[in-house]
């Protein structure tokens, strides 16, 4: 994990277009404010800017964010995106260099999804000196790292019988328990586990994903598909104990 004493919070590095995961250093907490619909993202960097400044933050303590596309991306289509998506990042100082700390979940509604891609939520890190833990685990989908493409590292390409997506969670899960150790958190500080999907999690549902972890805490899951062709399963988490509707 790397700490940004300053920003508030460290992170768990990733890749270009995001981190794997964040959580708040001593004597700061975050906070996740969620839109009632998801705007485009013009429009949500610019509503996020003015709530940051308006509780007297700097841009810096963006940490995470949630987004929603209209559907998943080709693998170019999904490069094209992050670069846009990442210069606002720059311009507001979030970047490191070359590395992006904020992390970040992405993914597609099945149903009366966006006309564009946009923000759903975003989270901050903001002074609190009696805070416990919080975190947000960034989003991940079935692909093995370190392949050249997507198309050639996804886990049980096409198999979404429920063996397959056994295969597929079995990876996802092992990912985001992976993210948590490297922040120092575990299932016991979680307020959510959220998984993406539109097919039919019951049959591995309560042996390979409650089981695992935070049974009592359950799972929300959202009719969903990953942000890039070929990907069915996705999951994330966060701990935070603050949470808004703007």
């Amino acid at each position: 994990m790397q700490a940004l004493p300053e920003r508030g919070y460290g992170y768990a590095p990733g890749v270009f277009q995001y981190s794997c995961g964040v959580v708040a250093l001593p004597g700061f907490r975050l906070e996740r404010a969620r839109f009632r619909l998801p705007v485009p993202l013009a429009e949500g960097f610019a509503r996020i800017k003015a709530h940051l400044e308006g509780l007297g933050l700097p841009l810096t303590a963006f940490c995470a964010c949630e987004l929603r596309s209209p559907a998943p991306f080709s693998e170019a289509g999904f490069a094209a995106f992050n670069k846009i998506y990442a210069g606002t990042l720059q311009e507001w100082g979030v970047f490191l260099g070359e590395t992006n700390p904020v992390a970040r979940s992405n993914v597609c509604p099945e149903v009366a999804p966006p006309g564009e891609p946009g923000f759903f939520a975003f989270t901050y890190a903001r002074p609190d000196a009696a805070a416990g833990a919080s975190f947000v685990v960034a989003g991940n989908g079935e692909a093995r790292e370190g392949g050249a493409t997507y198309e050639e590292s996804i886990v049980a390409r096409g198999d979404t019988s429920p063996a397959g997506l056994s295969l597929k969670c079995a990876h996802v899960m092992g990912e985001m328990e992976r993210r948590m150790g490297v922040l120092g958190v575990n299932y016991a500080q979680a307020t959510a586990v959220n998984l993406y999907t539109v097919f039919d999690p019951h049959p591995i549902l309560a042996g390979e994903v409650l089981e695992r972890g935070a049974p009592a805490l359950g799972i929300e899951w959202h009719y969903c598909r990953p942000p890039i062709v070929g990907l069915d399963w996705e999951m994330d988490c966060r701990g935070i104990p603050v949470e808004l509707v703007i």
